[in-house]
């Protein structure tokens, strides 16, 4: 009787090892991967994100990995001495489905401390800026997606009280400077209220949406469109989600005012000048729906003026038959250079100045893995940029330059946000210094 028990721990002991000794060897390798992703990460500068990142209470987290299942984009998430940690935080574009996720309500999306972030301007729970009656909405705030865009323009426009009379000598009681969807949400709320109001840009409506290449898919999450509709789908097609603002526009009659660029902001009587290049507002309340990523930034390179040289990609299918160089390591550069890869004819070269593609999204990471190993794009990693020809351009990667033959150079080197012009208005920012490269 004593043997058979024995026997039946025995097989018992060994079923139990050959079934949790491979998970567990298999859970210990993968925490040292995260480890040592999450090393070269800090070590990269890439573990802290570029807008709204998870934020992860420790003590709750019981290290289920439901979060890092639940990501969309991959790499974002890991899990570290059997916590949840931030591998790579400029793959974060805020979905949210982490926090929804978690069983135990141990994460949030959020901004962090904005106190100490110096790309963030602060601002309360209406989105008023240290500047009463100047609000910001939109991914100027720090929070990217369009869901969060539409519901900060909707949310602001009704938190904003304009109770008493309004001052005759004032042009509107509120003017919205950016026809982005926050912009543009922030107006059909205005409509809906029956406020006085006017929403310019300099473009035309869409906002960065408008800088997409063609059919593009946009990302989204349910929402209300105030006085439309509702967005419903996951994706949209980037001609498809325009189409949606232009009817939305048209069925509410919105008041918006396009051609007109924002030059300065001053505090007067009862509100604001709103000075444009070519005209003068005045208004009670002001709220900037702004895009972070402002003027395309510049390489600084001999030959960069030339009308080869471009900074965005709208249309990949007008571009056969040509030497292309893809000067960027965001999705913007990539999504570029796969598209123009596609088209026949093409050599495409893409240059980055790190040592691989870590900040792009999961989708494109696995598309343009698979080009680069066809060899339909190649990647010059650790380089720069020297010199732009005529029909050349020149790339020094470890010291060494190499004569690229070259047709068109297209440069996603990310922008300078629009914080300076933001700062002579009198709006504060977190913390003491202020990069204003942005990287997209």
């Amino acid at each position: 009787m004593l043997s058979e028990s024995i026997i039946i721990w025995a097989i018992t002991g060994l079923f139990a090892a050959a079934v949790i000794l491979p998970y567990a060897l298999r859970s210990i390798g993968k925490q040292r991967t995260n480890l040592a992703d999450k090393q070269e990460a800090v070590s990269l500068g890439i573990d802290k994100p570029k807008a709204q990142f998870p934020l992860i209470d420790d003590v709750a987290c019981i290290g289920c990995g439901s979060c890092i299942r639940a990501c969309p984009e991959g790499g974002v998430l890991g899990l570290v001495g059997g916590k949840a940690t931030i591998i790579n935080g400029f793959r974060c574009v805020g979905h949210g489905l982490c926090a929804e996720a978690c069983p135990v309500e141990a994460l949030t999306i959020g901004l962090g401390d904005m106190k100490s972030r110096p790309d963030i301007p602060i601002l309360d729970q209406d989105f008023e800026t240290t500047v009463p009656g100047l609000y910001v909405v939109g991914e100027l705030g720090g929070l990217a997606l369009i869901k969060n865009a539409i519901s900060q323009g909707t949310a602001c426009v009704e938190a904003i009280r304009l109770d008493a009379k309004p001052h005759g000598d004032l042009d509107y009681d509120l003017m919205i400077v950016g026809a982005g969807p926050a912009g543009l949400s922030a107006g059909l709320m205005a409509a809906q209220l029956g406020i006085n109001y006017l929403v310019i840009d300099q473009q035309e409506p869409g906002g960065t949406i408008l800088q997409y290449p063609r059919k593009k898919l946009v990302l989204t999450q349910p929402v209300e469109i105030p006085g439309y509709i509702r967005l419903d789908k996951p994706e949209y097609e980037k001609e498809e989600l325009l189409e949606i603002w232009q009817s939305a526009i048209d069925h509410n009659q919105l008041n918006i005012r396009t051609g007109l660029q924002l030059v300065a902001i001053q505090p007067r009587e009862h509100g604001f000048d709103i000075s444009t290049k070519t005209e003068e507002f005045s208004a009670r309340r002001v709220i900037l729906a702004l895009g972070r990523r402002g003027s395309p930034r510049k390489l600084g390179v001999p030959g960069e003026e030339l009308p080869k040289v471009m900074y965005q990609l709208i249309d990949a299918v007008q571009y056969r038959n040509n030497h292309l160089l893809v000067v960027g390591g965001g999705d913007s550069a990539v999504e570029a250079a796969m598209g123009l890869a596609k088209q026949p004819g093409n050599t495409v070269t893409i240059s980055y100045r790190k040592t691989k593609f870590f900040r792009i999204k999961k989708r494109n990471d696995e598309r343009l893995t698979q080009m680069l190993e066809a060899g339909s794009i190649r990647a010059v990693f650790d380089s720069g940029i020297k010199e732009i020809g005529p029909n050349f351009v020149e790339v020094e990667q470890n010291g060494v330059i190499e004569q690229l033959r070259n047709d068109y150079v297209f440069v996603f080197a990310g922008g300078v946000p629009p914080f300076k012009l933001l700062q002579d208005m009198g709006i504060a920012f977190g913390g003491e210094k202020r990069d204003l490269a942005v990287t997209t």
